[in-house]
């Protein structure tokens, strides 16, 4: 695309937003700058999830299309357990470790047996998402179920220009993405583990004949991206409710984070997430019946100007 373009494109966006903002702050300072607090602290929710659907989709390039029901199915556990034993700390140990468990075993029994072929995994875990979802349902049912937050994280955080109140686990939503984020990139770019993995993924049979077993470091890989999953899923069950239909509304988000953000990036990712969170929060708060529309214009136009998402790189 020509400089010209590229120019054009930028006033058609940011004009239009730039007026928006003007205009919302000057109308509502408060409702504008809570919105902004809430898309910022929904961004933190999506990209845990979706910093696990980096690791198996974006980077190992594993359709893994069950990864909403990981989702649920870690906040299920965690929920269960924080009502069992009083510790959110251990729900989100549990909800983490039950999430990695099974979709080490999805690795083992269907991935593994099917690298490369985009079409039979994406139609069988859209099966297993089903079936999944439908065990979840007949065991647990269909109601609401929403765990109550840490002790030290209940109430609101007063004082702050501008807001005047916010809640404390919506606010703690931030550092944990950041904290989160940044782990995950050390890991892939500065250990030696990062670096088998994006061997692997470019090359699998010469990472194999230097004698690294490339199936373990896979399914370890796979594992930390459905655990991340479940932990999204404790978190979520505080913040969103447990649900059914919370599994596809997971997947989605995580699809379109990744896809914005670029494929197998974090940083894109992180993103992708900011964007789609505040897109959809201020939908909501200005423009709710059009909400949805937002989330995939923004899909279109990115995958129209950058169809490697924002920060993807070329292969």
């Amino acid at each position: 695309m020509s400089r010209f373009w590229k120019w054009f494109w930028s006033l058609v966006l940011v004009v239009p937003l730039a007026v928006f903002a003007v205009w919302a702050i000057w109308d509502n300072t408060k409702l504008f700058f809570i919105t902004m607090l809430n898309g910022l602290t929904l961004a933190s929710l999506y990209f845990i999830v979706a910093s696990g659907f980096t690791l198996v989709f974006g980077l190992m390039r594993n359709v893994n299309l069950a990864h909403g029901s990981l989702y649920l199915l870690g906040g299920y556990v965690g929920y269960f357990v924080a009502e069992m034993t009083g510790f959110f700390l251990l729900a989100l140990i549990a909800g983490f470790l039950v999430a990695a468990l099974v979709g080490l075993l999805m690795q083992v029994a269907i991935f593994r047996s099917m690298q490369g072929e985009d079409l039979r995994q994406t139609m069988v875990t859209i099966g297993l998402s089903i079936v999944i979802a439908d065990l979840l349902m007949w065991g647990i049912g269909a109601q609401v179920h929403q765990m109550s937050a840490p002790e030290w994280l209940v109430g609101p955080l007063r004082d702050i220009p501008l807001i005047t109140a916010y809640s404390k686990y919506r606010m703690a939503l931030l550092p944990l993405g950041l904290i989160i984020g940044v782990l995950l990139w050390l890991f892939l770019n500065r250990t030696r583990v990062g670096m088998m993995i994006r061997a692997g993924v470019d090359d699998r049979a010469m990472l194999a004949a230097t004698g690294v077993n490339v199936n373990l470091v896979f399914a370890a890989t796979f594992a930390i991206g459905a655990g991340l999953a479940g932990f999204g899923g404790v978190i979520g069950a505080v913040e969103l409710s447990m649900v059914p239909g919370e599994d596809v509304r997971l997947l989605l988000a995580s699809l379109i984070v990744v896809i914005v953000g670029g494929m197998g990036s974090v940083v894109g990712a992180g993103v992708g997430a900011i964007i789609l969170g505040v897109a959809e929060t201020y939908g909501l708060a200005y423009a709710p019946t059009y909400s949805v529309v937002f989330t995939f214009v923004i899909l279109v136009l990115v995958l129209a100007f950058r169809p490697r998402g924002i920060l993807g790189q070329a292969a």
